[in-house]
């Protein structure tokens, strides 16, 4: 399969709108495409996955995995987000960059192994759906039916550089509660005040263990509601925090800790985003030693955060452009993706 094929696909994922929930066409277009290679799949709601031709069950299994999905396009596009425009190298349009590009090399690379009888693992292709909302019928609901990967590539744009630990995400709703007054007679019990002084503790709080990878935990107040007039004491104020956690800590670690630490009640929205990753040991991070692969850690979530089994992410592109007017992915990032995706595979034992 030539380079010109696979970004023709790509070029059609593009003039297919597929938000995040929409992704029926997107979908059928790749299910034609692998029917059409005579690639049998199978389905569960928008999400297609497929196994190497010789698959032995006695074999440790590859998952090679991204998503069909994209967000809804941003303000500032100058051209169609939806009509893919080739200039030279550049192809621009929406999801080409995230992660349209890492999907097709993924599936390059899937059929370059697929009829060898001679591999040290299988492999499963699986093309997923809802990653840009981390909704509920995105690939967390074919993990009991695919074969039980032994170790997962997630395919988003990092350069082909290799993020061996990404961080996870914890929203927490908090809610601070005081007594309503008249402000003028200095009356009730301000719960602004006492969200001020919960967010205060929040932004001096460190936890102890550091990544060397990801840094710290990062504890961010980002929105905060409280009053209905000027002149009445406020006796309720909400506040979020979002938290990035590292690998050392579990999502529920993390609220344990900050919910005894301030006087709010404290509402996790969900427990399952966590930070993942793999050691420098794994024999997958040998590998991209071995081919010079730089090595970094993720401030960005992706599937990896659902997906229980070791991962890595690595794929084509520049996670800068993502979800950006003007989104767009070179040609010859898709060829070094594809040759990376191989070399990687071809010297790998698990």
């Amino acid at each position: 399969m030539e380079i010109s094929e696979i970004a023709g696909l790509l070029k059609k994922l593009i003039s297919t709108p597929s938000p995040s929930g929409e992704e029926q066409k997107a979908a059928l277009l790749l299910r034609d495409f692998l029917s059409y290679h005579g690639v049998e799949f199978q389905t569960s709601k928008n999400n297609t996955w497929a196994v190497n031709l010789c698959f032995d069950q006695e074999k440790p299994v590859i998952m090679l995995n991204s998503h069909i999905d994209t967000v809804r396009p941003v303000p500032g596009w100058k051209s169609d987000p939806f009509q893919p425009l080739e200039e030279g190298d550049r192809i621009t349009g929406l999801g080409s960059n995230d992660a349209g590009a890492s999907l097709v090399c993924l599936l390059m690379t899937f059929f370059h192994f697929y009829r060898r009888d001679d591999l040290p693992f299988n492999l499963v292709f699986t093309a997923t759906a809802e990653e840009e909302n981390s909704g509920p019928n995105g690939v967390r609901i074919i993990l009991d039916e695919i074969p039980r990967p032994t170790f997962v590539i997630v395919g988003e744009p990092t350069g082909m550089s290799l993020s061996i630990a990404e961080r996870g995400l914890l929203v927490l709703d908090c809610l601070a509660v005081g007594k309503a007054g008249h402000a003028a007679r200095e009356e009730g019990e301000n719960a602004l005040y006492k969200a001020i002084a919960d967010i205060e503790l929040l932004r001096r709080y460190r936890f102890d263990k550091v990544s060397d990878l990801l840094g710290p935990v990062k504890i961010t107040v980002t929105q905060i509601e409280a009053g209905t007039q000027h002149n009445v004491i406020p006796d309720v104020c909400r506040f979020v925090v979002d938290v990035r956690t590292n690998e050392h800590y579990s999502n529920k670690e993390v609220y344990q800790t900050l919910a005894a630490l301030v006087g709010a009640q404290v509402t996790p929205r969900s427990f399952r985003l966590n930070s993942s990753g793999i050691s420098l040991d794994h024999p997958f991070a040998q590998r991209a030693r071995e081919l010079n692969l730089p090595f970094y850690g993720s401030p960005t979530t992706s599937d990896q955060a659902v997906i229980p089994f070791p991962s890595v992410k690595i794929g084509p592109g520049d996670s800068s452009r993502s979800h950006t007017a003007g989104e767009y992915i070179l040609m010859s990032e898709l060829a070094a993706g594809v040759d990376i995706y191989i070399r990687l595979l071809e010297g790998l034992r698990l």
